[in-house]
């Protein structure tokens, strides 16, 4: 009988250093973090590879599903969570018929979104959730105000119906200093506002399952910060309920166990995983400082929902992949439920299609990827690992730099958070107008024969927060990266007109073709018509053919060592009778500009500014 041999014998191990060694060999001279390493938006450091050498400094390597402090989540056996839609609630018989229909195409947590708190009683809640078996499906309340009255009707319609009250699940959304925030100003003193929160938690004794403290981390990422900024104010904020409701006499167990966090879910997808395994690690850390009884009460309870920062107008169908990934993030991430915002929410009022489509994009996550039968998916990635720990890391630091300037209110205060998402705000903005972050279809690549949907609806694209009487605080923002391209292709559209830019390829072919390429997507992100050509075989034939076209652009793409002599040319034949443009940054430059030569374009170009810059001189306000 033969013996038999392990086939990983024949492989002997290689150490890290070896790796490196071959590594350095074959970049031959070339600076290994230069050209290897990338850092991300917020200055962490990517390694090209990862061993489970990189694990050895990591506390909680040795984790289970289930451990204290709970980075690979609470659930043993699977990952399931609830899958969440919203529902705006200004009919309450309407929106009660739309909760039952969509309990019967895979919700299983409804979100009511109260428009007018004034409406609130026993009445409109018993309508609200009749036929709803609130025991068997989570029920959540978003409300701008009157929370405990919220609380009150749907105790008193849960009594009637004979529900199990330790069987009910969901959350009442209360986050009044969010709300100080995003509104400038509350419509009581911050003090009442922590007392009427105060008062909130210990009535909701009797609704175990319900909670009733929001901290949402939506605030900033929506905003523009990064994961690492959205970690560390939302788990300041949540800090923040924690010593308000401790020192109005609330035991610590009660506190934490009536909080729930939102967080926003971004485009970087493994970095938005670790943020969600780094969070949970660092609320325990959090929670235990205040000495509660029960382990249990330490585990952050997490709903997570797509962001808009990255959702656009145009090429909106674009946003369903975005907010796929997105979940995916969310999922992996172990979120207990996840709400997938439809593709055109930013811009209408969604339809029945959208919401459909949003749905199912969780039931696919669930029921055909089997995301939701394998407890922490992500484990055992020695880069999530490893980037669950620097998360985690740069985020407390962050944390303790604001606890030590007196605590999320106090920052708020002074402006200090304010001046925090402002600065990553710019710096986003400043790197999609020089497209080194892309947005598919706005920046970058945009579709030439695209026109606005018909029935977007302005009021939802740019959103004018109001703010009655003198603000109390300086307010933080929801933006979208795509709002400033999206007012300048507009206002080409509503212009009656549409400018053409003329590709004028001649020269060298293969840089004559690429440079077409660039102009024709940088011109086509303002909306212009644009028309590329195989090539002239002269400048005047060029010329011809583009004023011919009635071109009101004529974009020269050569070849540096062409353009000394041919944009001259070009130039002196248009006669002014259209813009001219050269694509690139020739060392000829300053000779041309000299000649009267002002626009160029290159990969260097402010886009949005540069973009700008022709509408004015298109006449195009």
């Amino acid at each position: 009988m033969s013996k038999r041999e392990k086939l990983f014998d024949k492989f002997p191990p290689v150490s890290t250093e070896k790796w490196m060694e071959k590594i350095t060999a074959d970049l031959k001279g070339a600076d290994f973090s230069k050209k290897l390493v990338w850092k991300t938006r917020e200055g962490l450091e990517v390694m090209p590879f990862y061993r489970h050498d990189d694990l050895e400094k990591i506390s909680h390597r040795a984790s289970l599903p289930g451990d204290y402090p709970w980075v690979r989540g609470a659930r043993l056996t699977d990952n399931r969570w609830m899958v969440r839609q919203d529902i705006t609630v200004s009919d309450y018989h309407e929106a009660n018929r739309k909760a039952l229909d969509i309990l019967m195409k895979g919700v299983t947590s409804l979100g009511f979104v109260i428009s007018d708190p004034a409406t609130l009683n026993v009445e409109n809640m018993t309508a609200l959730l009749a036929d709803i078996h609130c025991e068997s499906v989570e029920i959540n309340f978003v409300t701008p105000g009157k929370a405990k009255e919220l609380l009150a009707s749907l105790k008193s319609v849960l009594w009637a119906a004979g529900a199990d009250m330790n069987r009910v699940r969901g959350s009442i959304a209360a986050d009044p200093l969010g709300r100080l925030v995003a509104n400038g100003k509350l419509c009581v003193t911050i003090d009442e506002g922590l007392e009427y929160l105060s008062d909130l938690v210990r009535e909701s004794a009797s609704l175990p399952g319900i909670r009733c403290v929001n901290p949402s981390g939506t605030l900033f990422s929506n905003a523009g910060a990064g994961p690492v900024t959205e970690l560390a104010y939302t788990l300041s904020l949540g800090n923040e309920y924690m010593a308000s409701l401790t020192a109005r006499g609330i035991h610590p167990d009660m506190a934490a166990s009536q909080i729930r966090f939102t967080f926003g879910i971004g485009p970087d997808f493994f970095p938005e995983i670790a943020k969600l395994r780094a969070a949970r690690m660092l609320w325990a850390l959090v929670v235990k400082g205040y000495k509660p009884k029960a382990e249990k009460n330490t585990l952050m309870h997490i709903h997570s929902v797509t962001g808009r920062w990255n959702k656009t107008l145009y090429d909106p169908y674009v946003n369903m992949l975005r907010t796929q990934t997105e979940a995916m993030s969310a999922v992996i991430g172990g979120a207990d439920s996840i709400t997938v915002e439809p593709f055109d929410i930013i811009f209408r009022n969604p339809d029945d299609f959208s919401e459909r489509i949003a749905r199912n994009q969780q039931l696919l996550l669930m029921e055909e990827s089997h995301l939701g039968i394998v407890a922490d998916p992500g484990a055992g990635s020695y880069y999530l690992e490893k980037l669950t720990s620097e998360i985690a890391r740069e985020a407390w630091k962050l944390f303790i730099e604001t606890e030590n300037e007196g605590g999320f209110l106090e920052s708020v205060k002074r402006g200090i958070i304010q001046k925090k998402i402002n600065a990553a705000y710019l710096s986003r903005k400043s790197d999609l107008e020089k497209r080194r972050e892309t947005l598919l279809g706005t920046n970058q690549y945009p579709n030439f024969r695209e026109q606005k949907p018909v029935n977007a609806e302005s009021e939802r694209l740019f959103p004018q927060g109001v703010t009655s009487g003198d603000p109390e605080v300086e307010k933080i923002t929801p933006s979208r990266g795509a709002e400033e391209f999206e007012k300048l292709r507009l206002a080409t559209e509503s212009s009656g007109r549409r400018p053409l830019a003329f590709m004028l390829t001649i020269g060298n072919l293969a840089m004559r073709r690429a440079r077409a390429q660039f102009s024709s997507n940088f011109f086509a992100c303002a909306g212009y018509e644009v028309r590329d050509n195989n090539g002239f075989d002269t400048a005047a034939e060029g010329v011809k053919a583009a004023l011919e076209a009635k071109a009101d652009i004529i974009v020269i793409c050569s070849s540096d060592d062409d353009y000394a002599i041919v944009a001259h040319d070009i130039f002196t034949l248009t006669a002014r009778r259209a813009i001219v443009v050269v694509a690139g940054n020739p060392p000829c430059m300053d000779s041309l500009r000299a000649e009267g030569l002002e626009h160029f374009i290159s990969v260097k170009s402010n886009l949005l500014e540069t973009l700008r810059l022709f509408n004015k001189l298109l006449g195009i306000n």
